[in-house]
This record gives structure tokens, sequence and C-alpha cells, in this order.
């Protein structure tokens, strides 16, 4: 995300009226409207729309409305006042009812039609129409842009209804995912990494769907029952939703000279992605093709960062298609997302994401779709050879950004001043052939400890260990008898002199700000979203604040929790481990 906006010690926004006041609709006022839409944004039915950036749509509200949490934090840094999330127009809005806003808020939102490429490859057929236009945001609605102290957020209800994207489905999204998915966007903000962010989530207390879903206990890749599951709305905030996937359609639409307005979109929705993420890099005043290659390294830088930081926290997206990743550099859309408990870098919680979307080839993944950006770019640097050529070299620049990104993140997590392969690859040996867990290990080891009891802590002791435990141990000892003397005395590269080691409270202390304590296992938000279901959302709760505090140190009952080893008897279980999908 481009800005964090201050901490508000008084809540300036108290109302919905107060709130109403400082909206500002970018996108549907400087953008092209669907020119087949209904005015009055009733558009619920699957159909192709072939040009125009948006279409307006009218959410359709979740029935009886109740409350189950909202984000604390993030209304104190939006100044909210956290009131607002249990009034009753302040619900009506944010579970789907914009019949009463008040004015200036329109009483309907907007949907956007997006491209399909999966690892590299463009798609059509998830369109239904097969042809690529009936693709897009089939549940997510936003209702909203506001600009709050300088700063431009839009809100996107998720799970709001049907929309011309909606490809047959039903447009709702249910509780557990919901839940999944408001607790993950906050989690991953307090780490540190780049996210759209949470603002409310509401179920119905009457109004209930149909799902595939896993029986309590289940070893099946896929989902083997139906339940009925009752539905929720979460609000999403984030300065953009522009996807990857966006920009292509529009491109590919220029390639196939599908209408004559198609360059001119292209041009239109890059930039306004500028405007909205990279405004404060990219001057206005610069000449297109200018801005196109301005955009694409910063884009490249932000991705870079985006994904080494995923790693750093164990966090694997799952399903890291173009369309679920978002141009603004930020994570977007927890469907099958997963935060590793064994250290594997094949690790994917989802059964059908395969290896080009495991954890440790997020890398590889993030470089197929900054490729696909940088095709969806093409048409507007056609005629300019020296951007043709930046362009060019900014994309095939790619695999060593995000190399230098990787072995940064590497030393920061490991406290060292400077990237030690050797020590990394040996670690990374020991970790698969003990099967560790990667929060726990890192954060032990961020005690600096004397000898590798507390890194034990981390071990699950898999077969591979069991057949040679002392002879293991033995290697872990010298692993850590090298990784202390790396840090014992350390060269600055810039300069080749050596500087005096830090002490271990001050090396504790930093490696403990990289090396969070707390992370959103599966098998805790199980619990959590079983029990919101028969209307008890206390759990939900004490997760939201356990998980905004990841790095600090909490109570002894909450370090007890949730800072634990992964029970046995929850690997391979379907809904804990693995996922067909999150509806």
């Amino acid at each position: 995300m481009t800005n964090r906006l201050p901490q508000q010690t008084t809540p300036t926004i108290v109302t919905l009226d107060d709130l109403a006041k400082l909206a500002n609709y970018s996108l549907m006022d400087t953008l092209n409207c669907d020119p087949d839409a209904r005015e009055n944004g009733v558009d619920h039915s699957p159909r192709q729309v072939f040009t125009g950036h948006y279409v307006p749509v009218k959410p359709t509200p979740i029935q009886d409305p109740e409350y189950v949490t909202h984000s604390k934090t993030f209304f104190r840094e939006l100044g909210f006042s956290d009131s607002m999330a249990q009034s009753a127009d302040f619900i009506r809005l944010f579970s789907g009812d914009l019949t009463e806003v008040p004015a200036p808020l329109r009483k309907f939102g907007w949907a956007t039609g997006y491209a399909l490429s999966i690892y590299g490859s463009e798609y059509y057929q998830q369109c239904p129409f097969q042809t690529g236009n009936g693709y897009g945001d089939g549940r997510a609605m936003s209702v909203l842009e506001a600009v709050i102290n300088g700063q431009r957020w839009e809100m996107q209800l998720k799970g709001g209804g049907r929309t011309p994207y909606c490809r047959g489905a039903d447009g709702r999204a249910v509780l557990r995912s919901s839940v999944r998915e408001f607790l993950a966007q906050e989690h991953m903000h307090a780490l540190g990494v780049a996210s759209s962010r949470s603002l409310s989530l509401y179920v119905s207390k009457t109004e209930q769907v149909n799902r595939p879903w896993y029986a309590e206990g289940s070893r099946s890749q896929d989902p083997d029952r139906l339940i009925s599951e009752a539905v929720a709305i979460s609000t999403r905030v984030a300065p953009s939703f522009i996807r990857v996937g966006q920009l292509e359609l529009f491109s590919r639409r220029v390639h196939k000279q599908e209408h004559p307005q198609a360059m001119a979109e292209l041009e239109m929705i890059v930039l306004h992605l500028i405007d909205r993420e990279y405004s404060d890099i990219i001057d206005n005043i610069l000449s297109m093709a200018e801005k196109v290659v301005l955009l694409a390294r910063a884009f490249r830088n932000r991705l870079t960062s985006l994904v080494a930081n995923w790693i750093r926290v164990g966090y694997c997206q799952g399903n890291f298609n173009s369309d679920n990743c978002a141009a603004g550099g930020f994570t977007l859309d927890y469907g099958p997302f997963g935060f590793c408990d064994v250290f594997n870098p094949q690790y994917q919680p989802w059964t059908g994401g395969g290896h080009h979307f495991s954890f440790m080839n997020q890398p590889v993944a993030a470089e197929r779709n900054f490729n696909m950006f940088c095709k969806a770019l093409q048409p507007l640097v056609a005629l300019h050879q020296d951007a043709i050529k930046n362009l060019d070299e900014i994309r095939t620049g790619f695999t060593t950004v995000m190399q230098e990104k990787m072995e940064k993140m590497w030393a920061e997590k490991l406290g060292l001043q400077t990237f030690n392969a050797e020590l990394l690859r040996e670690l990374e040996t020991l970790m698969a052939q003990t099967a560790v867990d990667y929060t726990i290990f890192f954060r032990e080891l961020s005690t600096v400890p004397s000898d590798i009891g507390p890194l034990k802590k981390s071990f699950y002791k898999n077969a591979t260990y069991n057949a040679d435990p002392e002879g293991i141990d033995k290697r872990w000892s010298a692993w850590l008898t090298t990784w202390k003397s790396l840090n014992a005395s350390t060269t600055d590269p810039s300069t080749t002199e050596v500087n005096s080691a830090r002490s271990p409270v001050e090396l504790s202390r930093q490696m403990k700000l990289v090396n969070p304590k707390y992370n959103l296992r599966e098998w805790f938000v199980v619990p959590a979203y079983q029990q919101a279901s028969i209307g008890n959302y206390s759990l939900v709760r004490e997760l939201q604040e356990v998980m905004t505090q990841p790095y600090a140190e909490q109570s002894i009952d909450m370090e007890k929790k949730y800072y634990r080893l992964k029970p046995l008897e929850f690997f391979e279980t379907g809904g804990l481990s693995h996922y067909s999908c999150s509806s």
C-alpha cells in the first residue's frame, strides 16, 4: 500500500453522515460505464459486458444482519468512532442495503470485469461465454470511495449478491470464508505485509446457502458433503481494487480490435491506476510512454517486496492467478490461502494449486504475473522504441530484483548483516529433514539461544529425524555455532570494514521485529468460525486481538493456546490442512 494513515486519537467520523461528506467516486466519475448497464443497478444476471470499465450494480442485502466484529485498529486509523460499526445506518450500508444512504452517497455500487491468466498463460474457459466478456467481480462490488485525511479508500462488499459476472453462482459468501478473510487481512497488516484491509463483518441470522465442505476429520482432498451455512458480508478496503487481470482485459481487447474505443479504454484504466496507486512517484506531466515505464518499475518493486514478505511470514496465497494479483502491489483475495506450519517448500493449502503456486515457488508465480502486466502495457508504448526497450529490460530484470529482495529478507530473518547462501542452504536442509515448525523455529532462534534446546521446541521429529536423532542434533549444533560466529563479527560490504558485533540482547530485539510469534494457522480459525456459526463470536474477537499483535509477547494463557505445534491429528485433514475452495 502506498500510504498509511496516522493513528487518530479522537474520532473525527462519528456518524454515516460524517463519512458521506468525504465521498468521492473517482472510478465511476472518470471511467467509462458499460453502455448496456441499467441505470438503477438492478443487473444481477450473467451476461457479456463488451465495453466500459465498470457496471453499476445494486447490492442484494443479506437478511436480518447481525454484527460480528469490526477492525478497531483500522477504525482508529481512519478516525472512525467504534460505535459506528453497530449503528443501524452503518450496518444497513455494509450489509448491502443502499436504499436509505445519506446524500451524496449513491444507491448503487459497481462491479468490474477482468481477464484471467494462470501462471503466465491466458485463459478464456472460465468465462461462461468463452469470450472473456463475462468474467469479473462475481460477488464483490464496491459501494464507496472516500478521501480520508488525504488518502483515497475504496470500500468493497464481498458477498453482496449477484453481478453480471456471477457466472451462474449465487453471489454470496458464507460466514466461514468471511471470518477467514476478515482475520487474515488485519493479521497481514499487523505483520507488516501490504494488504487490503478489513472494515466490518456482518452475518445473516436467517439466510443460508448450501456449500460443499469437509466432514469432520475427513482425509479427502475434495469436499465430501454439502452443508448449509449462514451468509455474511465482509467489507474490505484498499486504495483501489485494480488487478493485473483488469489491465489484461483491456489490452486483449486492443490486440483483438474488439471495439473502436479499446485503446482509449486501456489508456484510461492505466492512468486511473497511476492516479490511485502511484501518483506519489509518477509525475502527471510526463508522456504516456514515460509513465508506463515508471509504472512497470514501481510495480516490480512492490511485487517483489510483497512476495519476499509472504515468505518471511510463512504465507502462501494458494491461488495466485493474475486476477488475484493487485496492481497496487498488495495482498488481495484471501481465498485458499494458508500459513505453513511445517516448513515445506512445496506447501500448498489449495488442492487445485499444484506446484506452481506452492510456498517457495511464489517468486516465480509473481514473475509470471508481472510478465502479463508488462504485456498488457505494451500497446501503450508500441510507437516508442526507447520505451519498448526499457519495458522489456524491466520485465527481464524481475528475477534479479526478486533474488535481491529474497536475500535481504533471509539476512534480516537470520539477524545477519549480509546474506550467507551456504548457511541458508544447510538450514533449509535441516528444517526439511527434521520437520520444523516455520514460525516457532525462527521465533526461538530470535532468542539467540546458547544451544539447540529452545530450537527443539519447533521440531515435529519426522521419520528422517527419528532414524538418526543424535546425528541430526549434532548438525543442528554445528549450524547454530556457525550462525553465531557470523553474528559475532560482521563486515560491511560497502566498505569491507569489520563492524563490532551486536549484543545478544540487541540482536534478539531486532530479530523479534522480523520473526512473528503468532500466525493465523487454520486450526486456530476453524473453531472460531464454528463457534460463530452458532452465534458465539468471542473466539473470532479473541483471535483478532491476538493476531493483530503478532510480534508481541502476550499473556501466558494466549501463549499456551496459540504458540504451539500443530496437533498430529490435524495433519492431512480437509478444511484444516487443505481446502479445494473457500466459498
